[in-house]
Order: structure tokens, then C-alpha cells, then sequence
């Protein structure tokens, strides 16, 4: 196990418990509602590409009992602390170390009825690379967005449904890549606060899908103009979601 300082955190209202690096990339709510919008079934099987500490699979573990869990995720640091993090919340989680761009044998003949992933959100040509090489290596993108949902699409299953979060300046991008190869794409996004743009968004295909794409409500995360007190102030629906682990309805 890496010497890399860590803490032991938890999420989903104390449902999950997440040993993650001190410094580094660290799990906030996005990997919670990317769970949280998964239509998944008991005795399904699941594929988390990027797992990182396994936030996003863990979650969906602990909301969905019995399923087929499987990550993967290039850093060595990370696909560590998701074994140990299955083992601590006696998770049926398989991490596989390796990347999507070279994808690992024992993946390549696998399909799932459902792929994840949470991809780093910054294009390295219009930013700046962050200084920790974990947290770069989470946010920086060097696999274009449309290889990761080829490969998500590749990995799933016929009817089976490929489930994204990215930034709202993405949408071009993951949208393009999502109508070239999964069908009935439905878009749901997270607004900051009632009146404001949104910032983040789930996207959510499938393959063999023959519906016409979906623009839905979305989610206001947010009560109030603004955070102005100490205390959370999360919309009634954002705290069943992240507190306590309602499924988001995307219909």
C-alpha cells in the first residue's frame, strides 16, 4: 500500500466510507448523483472507467445491493485505495489496473449492462495543468472525450446504458460523441441555484437505443441566491440524493 497520506471520509450519509489521498484528487458530489442516475438492477453488472477511489461504483453498490462491480483506473495510487475501499464497505468490487486508451485483455471480451465514468472535465490546451500529478492526472484530459465513450460504448452490453458527468462547456463535445454511437440520449442538468446557468450535467445513452433524444428539467443542487451561512443548503431532492441515497429520476 502507497505511503501517500490519506483520510478516511465518508459519503451518502455515512453509507460509504472512502479512504482518499490527503492531497490530490479527492471525491466531492459528482460521483454521487453519476450513481445516483444509473437504472440499474440487482444482478446487473457495472463498469467504471477512471474509478479512481471507487467513490461513483460504491456508491451504486450501496444504493443497487448485488451487483457486479468493475473499475478501472490507470493510477496505481488510486486502483489501491478502491480495493481497499471495496473491503471496507464489503463491497463485490473488481479493480483492474490499466488504461482505456490500452484496454487491459481481461476487459476486452467483457460487456456490462452498465458503463460509468466521471472523465477529467479540463482540455489541457485551454487550461492549466494542476500541480499535483494525481489530481492532473484525474482532471487533465489527455484521452479525447469521444474515445471514452467509444470505449464505454465497446464495453457495454446491446440495450445497455452508458451514464456520464462532465461541465456544462463540455456538452458539444460529450454530446457529439454520445449520438455517433448510443441511441435515446437523454441530457439532465445540475443547476448551482434556481436562475443560474448549470454547471455540471449527466448524460445518459444506449446502446442500440432508438428514442429521440431527451433535454429534461434537471436538478437545482442549491437552495437560495446564494451561500451565505455555514450550514448546508442543499434543495430537498439534492439531500435524498447525496444524504440519502435516492435515485435520481431521469424518466
Amino acid at each position: 500500500m502507497t505511503e501517500t497520506p490519506v483520510t478516511l471520509d465518508r459519503i451518502l450519509g455515512g453509507r460509504v466510507a472512502l479512504w482518499q489521498p490527503k492531497a490530490g484528487y479527492r471525491a466531492g458530489v459528482d460521483p454521487v448523483f453519476l450513481a445516483a442516475s444509473v437504472p440499474a438492477r440487482t444482478g446487473q453488472s457495472v463498469l467504471d472507467l477512471g474509478c479512481g477511489a471507487g467513490a461513483a461504483a460504491l456508491c451504486l453498490g450501496a444504493r443497487v445491493p448485488g451487483l457486479r462491480l468493475v473499475g478501472l483506473e490507470r493510477q496505481a495510487l488510486y486502483a489501491d485505495l478502491a480495493r481497499r475501499n471495496a473491503g471496507e464497505n464489503g463491497q463485490d468490487f473488481e479493480v483492474i489496473e490499466g488504461d482505456l486508451a490500452d484496454m487491459p485483455t481481461k476487459l476486452k471480451q467483457r460487456q456490462f449492462d452498465h458503463v460509468i465514468a466521471n472523465p477529467p472535465y479540463f482540455r489541457r490546451d485551454q487550461s492549466v495543468a494542476a500541480g499535483n500529478a494525481a489530481r492532473e492526472g484525474a482532471h487533465g484530459e489527455d484521452v479525447p472525450l469521444s474515445e471514452w465513450v467509444a470505449v464505454a460504448a465497446r464495453r457495454c452490453a446491446p440495450r445497455g446504458y452508458v451514464s456520464f458527468i462532465q461541465r456544462i462547456e463540455r456538452l458539444p463535445d460529450l454530446l457529439t460523441a454520445f449520438t455517433s454511437c448510443l441511441g435515446s440520449v437523454e441530457l439532465f442538468p445540475l443547476i448551482p441555484r434556481e436562475g443560474r446557468d448549470p454547471q455540471l450535467f449527466l448524460l445518459r445513452g444506449r446502446k442500440n437505443g432508438r428514442a429521440a433524444f431527451r433535454l429534461l428539467p434537471g436538478l437545482v443542487v442549491h437552495d437560495g441566491a446564494a451561500h451565505d451561512t455555514d450550514q448546508e443548503d442543499y434543495t430537498p431532492e439534492a439531500t435524498g440524493i447525496l444524504r440519502d441515497g435516492m435515485p435520481i429520476n431521469m424518466g
